[in-house]
């Protein structure tokens, strides 16, 4: 029994010695681990503390950088307003005010002279773009990151400024001001604007895709040049009570009488041909002067080719392409190449994408529209801290001839004396050899003086068009050259400002109706072959309200009208609206009575809206509507002078993935 008890206890001994060596080795193991994890734990410890001191760094550098920022946007202010307690009878001057750029735009923003101001937001995302610093023209003292006392006066209204909720950058809370600039920043606006209450385009309306706006998504850097995406997939559809094959583009000139079949039967016709791209490329030469280049085009042309059955083939088409040079400092400003005409009326300055153009669903915009598309060489000079402008340009001439009562063919008139009058020729080459090209000396001179005070933007211009063609009589000829030209106006008035616009323009001339919508003939022949200008005015009228930021309404009239010259030789009528032309077989289908229809004048009343209902990163969607009535009258002849009608009723929808 001792024994078995000494040798149980002997037992238990060793294995009490083995458990302690087997837990005290687990333990040496465990704490080895642990050490091991401590270690690592260390070491990441160590490495977060040296991001965050490599943070903290960063954050003092933009820091240094913001505050920078906010010397410089107040020692602008601090200028200005200076400026415009000191001027008598004088609105403040806006020399410094900077592009906008909405709160969630990344952008590059340019004070005064072009100094490129870089806010925290772009280094920390690498340093590609910035938040660009907005101002808010809403009442009430201007604060910022400088403590700047309070502006007082109304002509420093929108020169206040306050910080983002987020404190990297400032905000620009009135969505309608001047400053909400179309591309929202200064890389889509180049030069600065005075405060006028009506402001260059918001960029999400129809106005500014109108013009040419880009987007703030789809901004890219190539070293210095900056690269930015505009434009849109459009689909737009048309529903009419009479048929005329232009699409959504209308083409007054061809609204059927009722000896017309189509003249009773609907239409509808649809199409995503208007479709757009556009590209703005941009470099600073230096701190006070940039070079650009601007593209943009859809596929609003239609080629020989084009299958309205099958496969909706149109063609891809240059809307404007141009380069433009801009010194802000000393306000001299270039443009070459295919733009909107300077005849187009303007809403801030003369600056190009900032043309006001109605917000039509319609192609073809509104009848009474003065507009082209063409080359040209501008220049002009802005004074007064960019209140008045001044501008010249020379621009692709082109005449548009009526042939009324002569036989013609491929530019040839036969004349009633036996001559033979040379307009034009039909394209060769890479022309249109469907379409006739006139003869031309010279290009179209056009001048226009712009100005901004602190309500509303005025212009007044004038165009010089010079007609030309060649009298040929038996085996000798001669040139005539006619002179032609015309004057007119524009003006936007900001009943209420950022809500509510009043919009009117008119031209009025002889020789210049090709620049209004309706394409109006812009010259006939005389009886001795040389050419006869016609006289021609175009107007317009609107009033455009913005409810909120995502809904647009407006309504416009619009006319258009040319005079009539004519003659009567060797018992023949010629010329354009002759008395001696017959309409009497207008008003009875399929008549075998002559309906010439020379037409005098088209009006066109419309009302439409555009809601964004969807607007993210991913873009904005928009869908619009518009109604549409036209009314064609024409010159009195033989049958008297009836007219016609139609009435239209457009929808679209449009995807901006760069706005």
């Amino acid at each position: 029994m001792k024994l078995l008890t000494f040798r149980t206890l002997h037992a238990l001994r060793l294995s009490g010695r083995g458990c302690l060596f087997l837990g005290t080795t687990l333990g040496v193991l465990v704490l080895g681990t642990k050490a091991r994890a401590d270690d690592d734990i260390v070491s990441r410890m160590e490495q977060e503390m040296s991001r965050l001191q490599a943070a903290q760094a960063h954050v003092q550098e933009e820091q240094r950088a913001i505050n920078h920022d906010m010397a410089v946007l107040k020692a602008e202010i601090a200028r200005h307003h200076s400026a415009g307690t000191s001027a008598s009878h004088a609105p403040a001057s806006h020399d410094g005010q900077l592009a906008a750029a909405r709160p969630d735009a990344r952008s590059d923003v340019r004070a005064e002279h072009g100094e490129r101001i870089t806010t925290a937001s772009a280094r920390r995302h690498g340093g590609k773009t910035a938040e660009a610093p907005q101002f808010t023209n809403a009442p009430g003292e201007m604060t910022a990151a400088s403590g700047t006392e309070p502006l007082r006066g109304t002509t420093a209204r929108r020169d206040r400024v306050s910080l983002s909720p987020t404190g990297r950058g400032l905000v620009d809370a009135d969505k309608g001001s001047e400053l909400a600039v179309v591309g929202h920043r200064a890389e889509d606006v180049l030069v600065h604007f005075a405060e006028n209450g009506v402001g260059p385009h918001p960029r999400e309306t129809l106005g500014a895709q109108a013009a040419g706006a880009v987007g703030d998504h789809g901004v890219f850097h190539l070293g210095p040049v900056t690269l930015m995406l505009g434009g849109f997939v459009d689909t737009a559809a048309v529903l009419e009570n009479r048929h005329v094959a232009s699409d959504t583009f209308n083409f007054w000139q061809d609204m059927p009488y009722p000896n017309e079949p189509r003249y009773h039967t609907n239409n509808f016709d649809g199409g995503a041909r208007y479709s757009r791209l556009s590209l703005l490329a941009r470099g600073n030469i230096d701190s006070e002067s940039t070079i650009s280049g601007f593209f943009e085009s859809d596929f609003g042309a239609g080629a020989v080719t084009t299958d309205p059955y099958e496969s909706n083939s149109y063609s891809f088409r240059m809307r404007q392409a141009y380069l433009a040079y801009d010194d802000t400092k000393a306000g001299w400003h270039f443009l070459a190449g295919q733009a909107w005409s300077l005849l187009t009326p303007g809403r801030a300055g003369i600056v190009a994408r900032q043309e006001s153009l109605p917000e039509t669903i319609e192609a073809s915009m509104l009848a009474g529209q003065t507009w082209s598309r063409q080359w040209q060489v501008r220049i002009v000079k802005d004074f007064f801290h960019h209140r008045l402008w001044t501008a010249l340009s020379i621009e692709n001439p082109a005449t548009l001839y009526d042939t009324t009562g002569f036989s013609a063919s491929n530019g040839a008139v036969s004349m009633p004396n036996g001559s033979i009058v040379t307009i034009g020729q039909n394209g060769v080459g890479l022309t249109n050899d469907t379409a006739n090209f006139s003869n031309e000396i010279a290009p179209d001179v056009i001048g226009k003086v712009a100005y901004d005070p602190i309500w509303g933007h005025y212009e007044m211009e004038g165009i010089l068009h010079f007609p030309h063609d060649r009298v040929t009589m038996g085996n000798t000829g001669h040139n005539n050259t006619a002179i032609g030209g015309g004057a007119g106006g524009s003006m936007i008035l900001p009943l209420i400002p950022g809500k509510v616009e009043l919009r009117m323009a008119g031209l009025a001339g002889w020789g210049i109706n090709r620049y209004g919508s309706v394409l109006l003939p812009d010259a006939t022949l005389k009886a001795n072959g040389s050419p006869d200008p016609l006289f021609g005015v175009q107007a317009q009228a609107g009033i455009i309200a913005h409810p909120n930021p995502r809904i647009d309404v407006y309504g416009y009239f619009g006319t258009q009208r040319v005079g009539h010259s004519y003659f009567n030789q060797n018992g023949g009528s010629h010329g354009y609206g002759n008395p001696g032309y017959s309409n009497a077989g207008c008003l009875q289908e399929l008549s075998a009575l002559s309906c010439t229809a020379n037409t005098r004048g088209v009006s066109e009343v419309t009302l439409g809206a555009w809601w964004r209902f969807f607007k993210g990163k991913f873009g904005t969607v928009e869908a619009g509507t518009q109604l549409a009535y036209a009314r064609r009258q024409i010159w009195s002849g033989i049958g008297g002078d009836p007219h016609t009608s139609m009435s239209q009723i457009f929808f679209d929808f449009r995807y901006l993935p760069f706005q």
